[in-house]
């Protein structure tokens, strides 16, 4: 199967060293699963030719970008294939008359926004991760991002897709005038790469608004902070974004980025506006008053691209931060109605302090997507286990407030066996006949989004030991 690799996308492109396979065994969350060879093709081309050889040898095939994803999406569970998107990283065209790019899935997120600027234009999902993460992971997440409140997340800002299908086929989903019939491309957009690998993606692109302002709440207490966020939205105002950052969060932050968050703050709400000059007065007006209702101290507000940029700064750093204080963390991904952000917050704290864990919460509150950051250390004995055991309950105390299990993140590995405590028997049936008509069975991602009994770590147990019975120079 290596040999056949070779031969189609060359040999330096096809990794299957041990040492080389490591690197490709985990994304950004816990789950580790090691991959038998990566393949980081170039062209289209060079993908289906690689799925057509992991058909002939009956191996499993996962797609990957950049590796940002906090799921276990891109973490191989039955070894096999990895196929890196990587290379795939230009910008075949922008039409800034009709509001749209096609992009190859190896474009990084921010790269799209910073090549139409000059055409007074952006891409609008921005995930926190935006200047690492690639727009294929973005599509198979269908990832979100604090500007996501108003503007919708990544499906609403596809228009089309060319995918490779199961068979190793080249396939066109939509198109730049959108869909028409059957939306093939709503569909694939959060599949989670478990239907096809995005080769390419038609974006759509929106004007940048005539004005802009920031705001930055701050709260003594979190509870006050999470009351402000459903009175904000229940007086109309809709910002483009809504955030929630608590202490300990901030603390990290100004240890390590200075960004001038207030230290003796319990929690502060960053609050972005825009619009025409008129109405983003008039809605931060608003918003600052309702924040000074619900008991803000200070409200302040930036104007100023570079005052407004030094804010963003402190949220958008605010994970890369948290690794001054623990050598791990394990961010979770739930959704509540925004009404229940105080009492589910404070579950939150306190299951993580009857569990011993300090936690760290940064969150699209407008949208009421908790994301808290469990902080532990990975290689004592046992925490890893409990880190998990703690994140199943702070899952289940959204679900029990008539939430959900992700917002952004996806399913993945991770919450799989959760998706019963939201969809019947019938619902899972349903969607796994979808994946039966688009012909993947369990040939792309498998051990994904839907409960099964296999995990990760059996098929990288297993390549271990083979591993170290052969020693490493067999490999190369």
């Amino acid at each position: 199967m290596i040999a056949d690799l070779q031969k189609d996308l060359g040999k330096q492109w096809v990794l299957h060293a041990p040492e080389d396979l490591m690197v490709y065994e985990y994304d950004a969350t816990i789950e580790r699963g090691l991959p038998e060879a990566v393949a980081l093709p170039a062209t289209t081309e060079e993908v289906a030719a690689a799925v057509r050889i992991a058909n002939r040898y009956g191996a499993a095939v996962t797609a990957r970008g950049s590796g940002t994803g906090l799921s276990g999406g891109a973490v191989p569970c039955d070894g096999g294939i990895v196929i890196v998107t990587t290379r795939m990283n230009r910008i075949l065209e922008i039409d800034p008359l009709s509001r749209l790019a096609v992009v190859q899935p190896g474009v990084i997120n921010q790269h799209i926004s910073q090549a139409v600027a000059k055409h007074n234009l952006y891409f609008a999902p921005d995930p926190s991760s935006q200047r690492a993460c690639s727009i294929g992971g973005n599509v198979a997440e269908n990832a979100g991002g604090p500007h996501c409140l108003r503007f919708g997340s990544t499906v609403n800002h596809v228009l089309g897709l060319e995918i490779v299908t199961p068979d190793g086929e080249i396939v066109d989903l939509g198109g730049k005038s959108g869909t028409t019939g059957y939306d093939l491309t709503g569909i694939v957009v959060g599949s989670e790469g478990t239907l096809g690998i995005v080769t390419k993606v038609i974006v759509r692109l929106l004007p940048k608004s005539e004005s802009i302002v920031t705001l930055l709440a701050i709260f003594d207490e979190v509870r006050q902070a999470s009351q402000a966020v459903s009175a904000i939205v229940a007086a109309g105002v809709m910002p483009v974004a809504l955030e929630m950052i608590d202490k300990y969060t901030m603390d990290a932050i100004e240890a390590a980025l200075h960004t001038g968050y207030p230290p003796d703050a319990g929690a502060v709400l960053l609050i972005e506006v825009e619009g025409l000059a008129e109405e983003t007065d008039e809605q931060a007006g608003a918003a600052r008053s309702i924040c000074e209702g619900q008991g803000a101290r200070e409200v302040q507000v930036a104007v100023a691209a570079e005052d407004r940029e030094r804010l963003w700064i402190g949220r958008k750093g605010a994970l890369g931060a948290l690794g001054r204080l623990a050598p791990s963390y394990y961010i979770l991904d739930g959704v509540v109605p925004r009404t229940k952000l105080p009492d589910v917050l404070d579950g939150v704290y306190a299951s993580c302090e009857r569990y011993g864990f300090p936690v760290a919460n940064v969150f699209h509150a407008g949208d009421g997507n908790l994301h808290p950051n469990v902080l532990f250390d990975e290689r004592v004995p046992g925490v890893t286990e409990q880190v998990l055991e703690l994140g199943e309950e702070i899952m289940r105390l959204c679900v029990d407030a008539g939430g959900s299990i992700t917002g952004e993140h996806g399913v993945g590995y991770e919450k799989r066996d959760y998706m019963s405590w939201i969809f019947s028997e019938d619902d899972l049936e349903v969607m796994s006949r979808l994946k039966r008509a688009f012909g993947t069975n369990e040939r792309f991602n498998p051990g994904k989004v839907f409960p099964t009994s296999r995990g990760c770590g059996e098929v990288t147990s297993r390549m271990r030991a083979a591993i170290a019975k052969v020693g490493p120079g067999a490999y190369v």
